[in-house]
């Protein structure tokens, strides 16, 4: 079979599709995302999706979106809901959403398939027993007592497990493969265990609950998916995989693939460390901004068009490397610079005095929207006596190559005049409050004024229009450039002080009627997302989304 998309960037996984449709192993390409419910997706996770969902479109397949859920302990249906709006917000619409709590019975059949084949038995071992028997990567495991029962005696337990009548970790269920194998997998794995607790799907109906790794190929298969795409981490389970699928007698046989894992620099993508930031009330919630939640990077102001391609481009392999968290931000910049309106906005006001300018009058200035696209055209924006610029704007006593305002300076107003800084007043702290300048008439921008240059151009709101503002900006949450391996809390202490900082300023009045996730360009600032959560009519919360430059260099290709 030829590529059917010779656009499209390959990877070993695409290869190996396009094989077994042109060898005629498969007829139609079925992937899916199996999430399990029991946190929100982060980014590692739209690479799955991407990749599951963009390869059965590509073929003219079919991509199913799974609930793994097995675990009613850990599982919520809030976890759910937020799944699916994360992948429907990634731009994917799932062939079928299937549960794995919908083929519990088919699953509890199966495994009474491998008792009556002799395969599976019912052991008294407590967990620790279980782990203290199962060896090490140098030394066999030790059969069960319990491993040599009878199949009638198995049965009957297993079935009284089911009843309820014993209770939790009293009994498990184990596959009897090889104590001896070096695949410590294959060493007598849990395929169920006896969990007395309400499932989101199910409620009461159950008290035993299959194990994952017994589970999820039977639920593969079931659905009839023909590449099981999973992250490396479960390379070592692939022939446990392939044992359940075959002892079991499932009729489709589907094959597990394996690429590596996504890292990002700066950041943690265990969900159980990201359940750690929630519960320590680190964050304000999954979809905090500073998370790497897909929740999170889209209040941040992240779109699903950045992240999809930043996924595409960062390709499918066997190794799992560390990508640094700006070549993400590269290609949000880039999807951003034609799209978000460029506006201003004062996050650390200072007053300035226009003192040569008509008490009273206000002037309407135009201002391009965007001047990389010029087909959002123009907006307006008021001019008066008294304006707002920044704190860092003005300095009494500047260096050497400080270009912006200080006494006896000029500068240019973007879309407005020069100005030139005569006075400035001070509070009994000795910190400036305001800012004394006369303007020039004859400067007004777009004019065609040559007559004297100016190196500082600053951004400024008219103080009279002014719209107040609050401004959220965003640092790494963890200082260190790489996620830890161990599944420790030291992480915690890694914690950036300044990942959050507040500040409160103004806006354009032609922004105070915006939306949330209206995303604009602050001039000097960088990209912005108006807060989902906590902006109000009047009140617009913008979150710092990205910064406008970075010093990031793109892999060469």
């Amino acid at each position: 079979m030829d590529n059917p998309n010779p656009n499209h960037s390959s990877n070993f996984i695409r290869n190996i599709i396009v094989d077994d449709l042109k060898e005629g192993r498969v007829n139609d390409i079925v992937t899916r995302f199996p999430p399990e419910p029991n946190g929100y997706l982060h980014i590692g996770h739209a690479k799955s999706i991407c990749l599951n969902f963009e390869l059965a479109r590509e073929f003219k397949g079919r991509a199913h979106l799974r609930f793994d859920d097995t675990n009613p302990l850990k599982e919520d249906t809030e976890y759910v809901e937020s799944i699916k709006k994360d992948v429907e917000w990634l731009g994917f619409k799932w062939d079928g959403l299937f549960f794995a709590s919908d083929y519990f019975e088919e699953m509890y059949n199966r495994a009474v398939l491998l008792i009556n084949k002799g395969l599976a038995y019912v052991d008294d071992l407590s967990a620790d027993q279980i782990r203290e028997t199962r060896g090490t990567l140098t030394e066999p495991g030790q059969n069960s007592p319990y491993r040599e029962r009878s199949v009638e005696e198995n049965l009957d337990l297993f079935a009284r497990m089911r009843g309820g009548e014993f209770g939790n970790g009293e009994k498990v269920l184990r596959a009897k493969i090889d104590m001896s194998s070096p695949n410590i997998n294959l060493r007598d794995p849990v395929i169920y265990r006896i969990a007395h607790t309400t499932h989101h799907n199910t409620g009461d109906a159950w008290c035993i609950y299959p194990m994952y790794a017994f589970a999820h190929p039977l639920e593969d298969a079931i659905e009839g998916v023909t590449h099981s795409i999973c992250t490396v981490e479960f390379e070592d389970q692939r022939p446990l995989y392939d044992w359940v699928v075959e002892q079991s007698e499932m009729e489709k046989t589907p094959h597990q693939y394996e690429f590596g894992r996504l890292n990002l620099t700066n950041t943690v993508m265990s969900k159980r460390k990201l359940k750690l930031l929630v519960d320590e009330n680190v964050v304000d919630g999954w979809d905090d901004p500073r998370m790497p939640t897909v929740s999170g990077l889209r209040r941040r102001g992240f779109t699903p068009e950045s992240i999809r391609t930043f996924c595409r481009e960062i390709g499918v392999t066997k190794s799992s490397g560390v990508i640094d968290f700006k070549y993400l931000e590269h290609f949000l910049r880039e999807d951003l610079k034609l799209k978000a309106p460029r506006t201003m906005g004062v996050l650390k006001p200072l007053k300035v005095v226009i003192t040569n300018y008509p008490e009273g009058q206000v002037e309407w200035l135009d201002a391009e929207v965007n001047p990389e696209n010029p087909e959002m055209g123009v907006r307006q924006i008021p001019f008066s006596r008294e304006i707002y610029i920044e704190q860092d704007d003005f300095m009494e006593n500047p260096p050497n190559k400080y270009f912006r305002l200080f006494p006896g300076n000029e500068v240019r107003l973007k879309h407005a005049y020069f100005i030139k800084c005569n006075d400035f007043v001070k509070d009994e702290n000795g910190n400036v409050v305001e800012i004394h300048c006369t303007y020039d008439p004859e400067t007004k921008s777009g004019s065609g004024f040559t007559g004297r240059k100016v190196k500082g151009t600053l951004h400024w709101v008219d103080a009279t229009h002014a719209v107040p503002a609050e401004f959220r900006l965003y640092e790494p949450l963890i200082l260190d450039e790489q996620e830890e391996e161990d599944e420790s809390a030291s992480f915690l202490e890694r914690i950036n002080p300044n990942s959050l900082v507040v500040e409160q300023g103004f806006i354009e009045p032609n922004m105070k009627d915006v939306e949330p996730h209206d995303k604009f360009q602050f001039f000097r600032h960088g990209y912005f997302n108006v807060d989902p959560k906590s902006s109000e009519p009047g009140k617009p919360v913008f979150n710092l989304t990205v910064s406008l430059k970075s010093s990031f260099a793109l892999p060469k290709q």
